[in-house]
């Protein structure tokens, strides 16, 4: 069925009341960013959100890591490639945080910049932001964190700096609103939460499905 026709087909059960009328309430919605009903699992101080935010991530099979200082994620970076038995080589976008580190403290790890390529077996990101209440990570597409890398290497690497670390999806749309402006949003919007993995055949998890077989989430205070 044609796009045309599906349209009409809507328009002919819609309502005829006042078009205007109807396009005003729903811009003046729009305009108000009402907030839904927000679960009270993710309230609280700094540790309760991580606390709630490690154990819905590691119920899907997620790793969630705790650091003081940025400055130790390259030291991290490597352990837990070490511990993976995978090659000391990370792929990363353009994100200035992420460029800025200290890689050297890594070792002999190997940082490459740019979209992920088939051959690359672990990437890292920097989060726009997590939400504690259902352990998600949200990404936004750019040049700073590809979209690809967030689905292609084997493993994915997280760092979460905790300021962005949310009670709410609401908390996060607000930050997107702040960054990007009113009406204006990035090309996509991802939010994970987890690995990879599908329970389509006889409700038996496999991981992974169309993404990442690992994730692992680095928290920065």
């Amino acid at each position: 069925m044609s796009r045309d026709a599906i349209l009409a087909k809507i328009r002919a059960r819609t309502s005829r009341g006042d078009e205007e009328t109807r396009r005003m309430i729903v811009d003046e919605h729009l305009a108000e960013h009402r907030r839904n009903l927000i679960p009270a699992r993710g309230q609280g101080d700094d540790d309760h959100r991580i606390g709630v935010f490690t154990r819905m991530m590691e119920a899907v099979g997620g790793t969630v890591e705790l650091l003081d200082d940025v400055n130790d994620v390259p030291h991290s970076v490597a352990a837990y490639l070490r511990n993976g038995n995978l090659p000391a080589h990370i792929r990363r976008g353009a994100d200035p945080l992420l460029a800025k580190l200290p890689w050297h403290r890594g070792g002999v790890i190997e940082v490459e910049e740019g979209r992920a390529a088939e051959t690359d077996r672990a990437s890292i990101t920097r989060a726009f932001a997590g939400i504690a209440e259902s352990g998600t990570i949200i990404q936004v597409s750019g040049p700073d964190n590809p979209t690809t890398l967030n689905f292609l290497p084997e493993a994915h690497i997280v760092v979460l700096e905790l300021d962005s670390l949310f009670a709410s999806y609401e908390e996060a749309w607000s930050k997107l609103r702040k960054a990007f402006g009113e009406g204006v949003m990035p090309r996509t919007v991802n939010m994970i939460s987890g690995p990879s993995r599908t329970a389509d055949i006889e409700q038996t998890i496999v991981r992974p499905a169309h993404g990442p077989k690992n994730m692992h989430v680095i928290i920065v205070r």
